[in-house]
């Protein structure tokens, strides 16, 4: 099949998408936390809220400036995803949806992990660093979308700026952060352990996107030879 003369962006989400999008992610958020905290007092949860929705709308402003046609390549998984990757999502996805009630039963409801002050300050060094290090790649990266696959029909090519200069996969590294950010931002080592399911699972998507990527993607085999890091410079 011949690849179009012009790049085809992905299609705008409906706006009945969109409303059920904005209505119930904070209501799921809500439930994730509260209900296993058993109080919809626990001020350190409505705390990580504000510092969540605070930090991540400061994102979205400035993404909405610099790359709107993001919103449309992130609203929902395009044809051609690899099976593999959906295989993985499938245990990603809920793994890290789990960070926040398992966080919630053990600091908020049965006081197990008695974090110190400064495991919470580093969690939300975390937290902060994972949000800015994803909003500054979605900011230079227009192919940055939720599932893995050669966006052929967009035209992909080689991202090679901003955080793509030091390693291959910065979407990756902000992952991380924001998977053991989270639990600590809570005050709970129990949450540690959904964090760190999810993280050997991304850095196993991490190896077979890059195996995909140096395959199918024009460019990408130099450019790996430049960029030599896929998500900690020096390190792997």
């Amino acid at each position: 099949m011949e690849e179009p003369q012009n790049p085809q962006d992905p299609r705008a989400i409906s706006p009945g998408a969109a409303v059920a999008y904005a209505v119930g992610l904070p209501l799921s958020l809500l439930a994730l936390i509260f209900l296993p905290a058993g109080s919809i007092g626990w001020w350190p949860g409505w705390l990580f809220l504000a510092v969540l929705i605070l930090a991540f709308g400061a994102s979205a402003l400035v993404i909405a400036r610099v790359n709107p046609v993001i919103y449309r390549a992130r609203s929902r998984f395009q044809p051609g995803t690899k099976g593999w990757d959906k295989a993985l999502l499938a245990v990603i996805l809920p793994a890290m949806a789990a960070i926040l009630p398992v966080a919630a039963l053990d600091a908020g409801r049965f006081h197990g992990s008695d974090a110190p002050a400064w495991v919470v300050i580093l969690g939300y060094a975390g937290l902060l660093a994972g949000v800015a290090m994803t909003g500054w790649a979605q900011a230079v990266n227009p192919f940055f979308e939720p599932g893995v696959r050669i966006q052929s029909e967009r035209h992909q090519r080689v991202i090679d700026t901003g955080p793509y200069r030091f390693v291959r996969h910065p979407g990756y590294v902000a992952a991380l952060l924001l998977f053991f950010g989270m639990a600590l931002a809570l005050g709970s080592f129990w949450a540690l352990a959904p964090a760190a399911l999810a993280s050997a699972l991304l850095v196993v998507r991490t190896a077979w996107e890059d195996r995909l990527l140096r395959a199918e993607l024009a460019g990408y085999a130099d450019y790996a030879g430049r960029v030599r890091s896929r998500l900690m410079p020096g390190v792997w």
